[in-house]
């Protein structure tokens, strides 16, 4: 009756978890939510008639425009018709499992990576070979999944170095580059963001970005670009997946782009990560090790080894105390060895509340520790 792909459907841990992050009380360290304080007013005297109206299935030529030139001042040579406007960057995931995945297919990704992207390419019946940002191994797979700048999860950026060897081994092997970009602007210390993508001389790429974490998520927008022998084919998987994205959302996002100066933005953010640090070194210290990130919404934490267990038999005990969390385990893809992480997003909750939240997370984990020890100790 249904068609056998449906057999590697799964549920988003995320989207489940943030099924309870409004309850009263709740402190959310889980999805990548942006500070609503955050998000921007808008002018809705721009709003025309026309953008009631059906529209064309590559998005309005305005703000393909404004994307197309803001890819050209990162680096990468791209014109009007390479653009594609998303209905959000998940959609461009959707895009790209659909022209290249089929089962048995090996696509290389970024170990750990994006738990909603393993989802898209589980769907369609990838195989994976996973590599790390010094050693990038595309070698026998049809595409190539990364996240360079401010990676999910990890918050890694790569270096220049680590962008070109990128870029090397997937024209050396033939593999086309997925690029996925949705942080890149949300930058709080020197780095380099080069896209990858603009050192591909040979093979077909794939860049996209997203709305969502500068402005806000709820309007549903995001953006693709791509090598021309590409672009009609996901301008006609587009067709077939919506027509087109949403023309409101279009209007209002290249309203605020002529006017819009993302430096408040940038200031909270990186105050808010500077505070979690802090609350971070009093609180987990002698718990996990981690890396402050230099941009994007998401600390990545390793449990020591004394402290080392699946952090996924912690969620439901922490979210009965009101600390909301993504376990590190959901960005492995099937039959791989997890480490014990966690993944805490730092723009959504406030100073205090951050603070709160950690000491009771780190509260539970120390608890499960002495519990297992104790049983260790009486078998």
């Amino acid at each position: 009756m249904f068609a056998s792909r449906i057999e590697n459907l799964v549920e988003s841990p995320v989207r489940e978890i943030l099924k309870i992050i409004d309850r009263p009380g709740m402190i959310s360290f889980a999805g990548g939510l942006p500070a609503a304080e955050c998000f921007p007013r808008f002018d809705y005297t721009s709003l025309q008639p026309c953008h009631l109206q059906y529209g064309p299935s590559e998005g309005d030529d305005r703000l393909r425009e404004q994307v197309a030139q803001s890819l050209c001042e990162r680096g990468l040579r791209v014109e009007l018709d390479q653009v594609l406007i998303l209905s959000g960057s998940q959609q461009g995931i959707d895009l790209v499992a659909k022209l290249f995945v089929e089962p048995g297919v090996r696509v290389a990704i970024e170990v750990p990576t994006y738990l909603a992207a393993l989802q898209a390419f589980d769907l369609f019946g990838a195989q994976y070979c996973g590599f790390i940002a010094d050693d990038p191994k595309p070698d026998g797979t049809s595409l190539t999944y990364a996240i360079p700048t401010f990676q999910n999860p990890t918050g890694h950026c790569y270096s220049s170095e680590q962008r070109q060897s990128l870029a090397a081994a997937c024209d050396a092997t033939g593999s086309v580059i997925f690029e996925d970009d949705p942080y890149r602007d949300l930058v709080y210390d020197e780095c380099d963001r080069t896209p990858v993508c603009s050192y591909i001389k040979e093979v077909d790429w794939v860049y996209q970005g997203s709305f969502s974490k500068s402005y806000a998520p709820g309007l549903r927008l995001g953006y693709l670009a791509c090598s021309k022998p590409l672009v009609q084919k996901f301008v006609r998987l587009k067709q077939a997946a919506d027509l087109h994205s949403c023309r409101l959302s279009q209007q209002l996002i290249s309203t605020l782009l002529d006017t819009q100066d993302d430096r408040d933005l940038i200031g909270f953010y990186q105050t808010r990560r500077d505070s979690f640090q802090e609350s971070l070194q009093y609180t987990f210290n002698h718990i996990a090790e981690w890396q402050q990130p230099a941009g994007g919404l998401f600390y990545w934490l390793k449990l020591k080894p004394e402290f080392a267990m699946d952090t996924r038999l912690l969620l439901q005990q922490s979210i009965a105390a009101g600390v909301a969390f993504m376990p590190g385990e959901a960005f492995y893809p099937a039959g791989s060895k997890p480490q014990s992480s966690l993944r805490l997003n730092f723009s959504h909750a406030t100073p205090e509340m951050a603070r709160h939240g950690l000491g009771l997370l780190a509260g539970i984990i120390e608890t499960a520790r002495t519990g297992r020890v104790q049983q260790s100790n009486s078998v």
